[in-house]
């Protein structure tokens, strides 16, 4: 094998520092969107159409371009912010811009399976929409939004290591550099079995967690 322990525990360390601040961001910014994409809803609680209707457009242009297509295309922008376009901490911008309106229709999703009678119940009671958002609607939707997490984590994993393909680091960049241009198939299935057990490991978890919110 071409590569040495190092090298790979390096390149673990990248994929989970891209995985881990990248989430981070777009756990942010998927959380505010996914929010709003509710609120806003016709008959919802701050129910505004045209700001629903935009951001709906926003979310689906970002989540039709795919992900190696959308790390090339913002380039500019992700040296603007990060001061390069190639390396690690460059890849967390284009996985935000992928990730982020990906959470927020998981978000979006989980919200809107919370029962309609909850929040009737929480408007007769007088709770403002803050409360009602706050104390009623994310807590009811805990558990499913936990999945949808996890769920988003696994995809970030598997970006993350497509990030390698044009020089983001991390165990994708070392499967391509060492795996498949150097010909060692070693490093590929190395590459790949770290990846396995990694997605298995955040989605055991994720699942076990969900079940420990739903049963409080």
């Amino acid at each position: 094998m071409l590569v040495s322990n190092e090298q790979i525990l390096e390149a673990l360390w990248e994929t989970l520092y891209m995985t881990g601040v990248s989430f981070l961001f777009s756990l942010l910014v998927g959380s505010v969107l996914g929010l709003l994409l509710v609120v806003t809803r016709k008959g919802h609680l701050l129910e505004n159409e045209p700001v629903s209707k935009v951001l709906n457009v926003i979310i689906n242009i970002f989540r039709s371009v795919p992900f190696i297509i959308l790390m090339v295309a913002i380039i500019p922008l992700t040296r603007l912010i990060v001061g390069t376009s190639i390396g690690t901490s460059a890849a967390i911008v284009p996985l935000v811009f992928y990730a982020g309106p990906y959470i927020a229709r998981l978000i979006e999703n989980s919200l809107l399976e919370v029962d309609e009678g909850v929040i009737e119940a929480a408007k007769a009671m007088g709770a403002s929409p803050l409360q009602i958002i706050f104390r009623f609607l994310i807590p009811e939707a805990l558990s499913s939004l936990v999945l949808a997490l996890t769920i988003a984590i696994v995809g970030l994993i598997g970006a993350s290591a497509m990030a390698g393909a044009i020089g983001g680091g991390g165990l994708g960049d070392l499967a391509i550099t060492y795996g498949y241009q150097r010909f060692d198939t070693m490093v590929m299935f190395l590459t790949v079995a770290i990846l396995v057990v990694l997605v298995q490991g955040v989605q055991s978890g994720g699942n076990l967690l969900s079940r420990q919110v739903r049963r409080r």
